[in-house]
């Protein structure tokens, strides 16, 4: 039996290191497994956090699918689709909103910490937070079970979202049948990408982040200020290269032999943070390079990426349609 691949992301940016190692790795296994997959490009959600910017939304929809397919998301295999399209979504997360508490929310793991980071919209003490905002877990259950998503690809840190539908579908069943699945998370095999700062997180709001679409040169300048063992103070000293950003992106773009060479020099101090980081842009810009060329071909190509994101939302709505007749007829109000 098929499972279902449902899984979405906000265009709030471009790509960059962050998504490639971590979801984006995911979506490129999971499309070679022959189920069905679902790709949502949730603008809706973007809107939660970038209401006052609109047209800053509607750009990065066009880049984050092109990001998706520079990177080899093939639209054969995984069906793209556009959130705002899909009306039954908007529908359902407001019968969902009756079955999920203010407090509950307000409880979310993930969601305290989007509001934390986000002080400057929302206040200090989350006190200008928007009812979009704080429901938004409750839309993505909606996103999830608009399509009876029974699998789907997150991050660590995204697995209060999917316990939080877990919920939902299970008040949901206790009052109206045995209607929804409950989905299933697939975690991505690498965690969280540190920024070139040694931040935990990598993203383009705290400026430490390598997207896939920089130049070269860009690659260069971000790579020669990337944070390196502060007790290293002349090129001869002896470092740990745990303490190195460039050396912890060496292990995600070079391979083992090298990783191994650069590390034991490291420790003995017979390889300076110049050569080091030289041989890291080499090795980054090896990565990105065929990103950046289909990206270019998309950018000129613009009407194959409209048809892929229309023939991909055209095939969603119909299935939405299909499911929220079953919900409807659980629910009687299937007038």
């Amino acid at each position: 039996m098929k499972e279902r691949i449902l899984t979405g992301l906000r265009p709030t940016g471009n790509l960059h290191l962050g998504h490639y190692f971590g979801a984006c790795q995911n979506y490129l296994k999971l499309q070679e497994e022959g189920n069905e997959f679902y790709l949502e490009i949730a603008d809706v959600q973007a809107l939660t956090d970038n209401f006052n910017n609109p047209e800053k939304v509607r750009k990065n929809v066009y880049e984050i699918t092109t990001d998706l397919l520079s990177i080899g998301i093939d639209p054969n295999k995984v069906n793209f689709y556009i959130q705002s399209k899909i009306p039954e979504i908007a529908e359902l997360t407001i019968f969902y909103s009756n079955l999920v508490t203010v407090s509950r929310l307000q409880r979310n793991p993930t969601v305290k910490t989007e509001i934390s980071q986000k002080k400057e919209l929302f206040g200090e003490k989350g006190e200008s937070i928007t009812y979009g905002f704080l429901g938004y877990p409750v839309s993505q259950a909606a996103d999830i079970t608009c399509f009876n998503g029974t699998k789907i690809p997150v991050g660590e840190d995204q697995l209060p979202l999917i316990e939080q539908c877990r919920e939902i579908v299970r008040k949901f069943n206790s009052i109206y049948g045995d209607t929804l699945e409950e989905p299933t998370p697939i975690l991505s095999e690498t965690k969280r990408v540190k920024g070139l700062d040694g931040n935990e997180k990598m993203g383009k709001s705290l400026g430490n982040a390598i997207f896939l679409v920089d130049d070269s040169e860009t690659v260069k300048k971000k790579i020669m200020s990337a944070k390196t063992d502060t007790n290293k103070i002349h090129k001869d000293d002896p470092a740990n290269p745990d303490n190195c950003m460039v050396y912890y992106y060496h292990k995600l773009v070079n391979n083992e032999e090298n990783c191994k060479r650069i590390c034991e020099n490291c420790k003995k101090g017979t390889i300076g943070c110049v050569d080091c980081k030289k041989e890291l842009i080499e090795k980054m810009n090896e990565l990105l390079e065929p990103i950046r060329t289909k990206k270019e071909y998309y950018n000129n190509h613009k009407e194959e990426v409209e048809k892929i994101i229309n023939e991909g939302t055209n095939k969603a709505k119909e299935e939405a349609k299909v499911q929220m007749n079953k919900i409807k007829e659980a629910m009687k109000i299937n007038y």
